[in-house]
C-alpha cells in the first residue's frame, strides 16, 4: 500500500543534495541570518540537558507526502541496523533520558522499530511513536496496535486537516479516509480517552502559511473529529513545515520561497528560541550519527565535532551545554508561539 502525493521532484534533482539545500537557503542576502536574530543570546544557545533521545529509524514509508522533510518513501534503503539500534539502547541505560522519540519515515516498517519499543520499555522510559496512521492499514502489520497498546506508547499522528481535500492535498490521495480508519482502530484499543494511552495528532499548514496558535486548532480537531467521525483524541501539535526538502522545492516551483522566509523572519520570537526542543534532545540518524535536532539530520549538520558525533562512542556528558549548529532553516522553529517535534514551544 503506497499512497502517493503529486509528482515531486525531489528525489535525484539537484535539490536532491543537502549541500544544495544549505546553499540555497544561506545565500539571500535580503534576510538576517539566523545567528543575526540570536543575537546576544547567541553564546547562550546551548543544550540545558538531554531528556529526548529521538531515533530516526530511516527514510522508508508507504507515503510520500508534499510536505515530508526526510524525503522519505517506499524506494528508500537507510535503514538502521540491529548494532546501531542496541548502541543506542546501550546509551539509553546509561543515562537518565526519560523519553524515547522513534521517528522515521514510517517508524513501523522498520525491523528495529519493535525491539527498540521493548527496550525502551524495560528500562522504564516513556516512548513515542511518529506515526502517519495509513501504516496501521498495511497489512504487512497486523496487530501493530495491539502492540503499541500492550506497551503504552504514545502515538503521535500526523493529520493535517480534518476534512480530506486539505489532508489528500498535502499527503496523497485516500490517506485521510485511511487515516480515519486508523483513528478507529486506536479508539477501540483505548487510545485518545485521557488515560495512559495518550494519542496526540500532527497539524502541519496545507500551503507556505505559519499554523494557528495550538490551542485553537486543537479545539477545533477535537470537536470535529468527535462530530464527524466519532473520534477521540487527546491533543494535538501544530507544527511550522520546514523549508528543507520536498517543502523547499514546492516553495521554490511555487514561487513562495522568499515570502515564506520572510514570514518566518518577521516572526522570530526570542523566547520561541529560548524554548526549542534541541536544547534538550539529541538526535540519532538511521546510521547512527548524532545531530541536534531531525531538520538537522536531513540537512547532513551533525552535532558539533567535539561532542561526539556517533552512537556507538557518544559521551552523554560531552553534550549537555554543547553549542547547537543552526542556519536559516532554524527560523522555523523560532516563528510566533515557536515549533518543534511536542508543537508549540512557548
Amino acid at each position: 500500500m503506497a499512497l502517493t502525493a503529486p509528482s515531486l521532484k525531489m528525489r535525484g534533482s539537484p535539490l536532491a543534495s543537502t549541500e544544495r539545500q544549505r546553499e540555497i537557503l544561506e545565500s539571500s542576502t535580503a534576510l538576517p541570518t539566523f545567528d543575526d536574530k540570536l543575537g546576544a543570546m547567541r553564546p547562550a544557545f546551548r543544550t540545558t540537558g538531554i531528556r529526548v533521545l529521538q531515533i530516526n529509524v530511516g527514510k522508508l514509508c508507504n507515503q510520500t507526502c508534499r510536505h515530508c522533510h526526510v524525503d522519505a518513501g517506499p524506494d528508500r534503503k537507510e535503514i538502521m541496523t540491529r548494532e546501531t539500534a542496541e548502541q543506542c539502547m546501550r546509551v539509553l541505560a546509561e543515562s537518565s533520558i526519560s523519553v524515547v522519540d522513534i521517528t522515521g519515515g514510517a517508524p513501523e516498517l522498520h525491523p528495529t522499530f519493535r525491539y527498540l519499543v521493548e527496550e525502551s520499555k524495560r528500562l522504564g522510559r516513556h516512548v513515542m511513536d511518529r506515526c502517519n496512521l495509513t501504516i496501521l492499514n498495511v497489512r504487512s502489520q497486523s496487530g501493530i496496535v495491539e502492540f503499541l497498546a500492550e506497551h503504552e506508547v504514545e502515538v503521535v499522528a500526523s493529520l493535517p486537516y480534518y476534512q480530506a481535500r486539505q489532508t489528500d492535498a498535502q499527503r496523497g490521495d485516500g490517506v485521510f479516509d485511511s487515516s480515519i480508519e486508523a483513528l478507529k482502530k486506536l479508539n477501540a484499543a483505548g487510545y485518545g480517552d485521557g488515560g495512559r494511552l495518550r494519542l496526540t495528532l500532527v497539524f502541519n499548514p496545507v500551503g507556505a502559511f505559519l499554523p494557528p496558535r495550538q490551542a485553537s486548532i486543537e479545539a477545533d480537531f477535537k470537536r470535529e473529529l468527535q462530530r464527524r467521525y466519532g473520534i477521540r483524541i487527546d491533543g494535538v501539535y501544530a507544527i511550522t513545515n520546514m523549508p528543507i526538502s520536498r517543502f523547499l522545492e514546492f516553495l521554490l516551483e511555487s514561487g513562495n520561497y522568499e515570502g515564506y522566509m520572510r514570514k518566518l523572519v518577521d516572526a522570530y520570537n526570542p523566547a520561541a528560541a529560548d524554548g526549542v526542543m534541541c536544547r534538550t534532545m539529541i538526535s540519532v540518524g538511521w546510521d547512527g550519527t548524532l545531530y541536534d535536532c531531525d531538520f538537522n539530520q536531513m540537512l547532513d549538520l551533525p552535532v558539533v565535532k567535539s561532542a561526539g558525533r556517533h552512537i556507538s562512542s557518544v559521551d552523554l556528558s560531552r553534550h549537555v551545554g554543547r553549542a547547537i549548529v543552526t542556519g536559516r532553516h532554524c527560523f522555523g522553529c523560532t516563528a510566533g508561539a515557536g515549533s518543534g517535534c511536542g508543537g508549540e514551544t512557548v
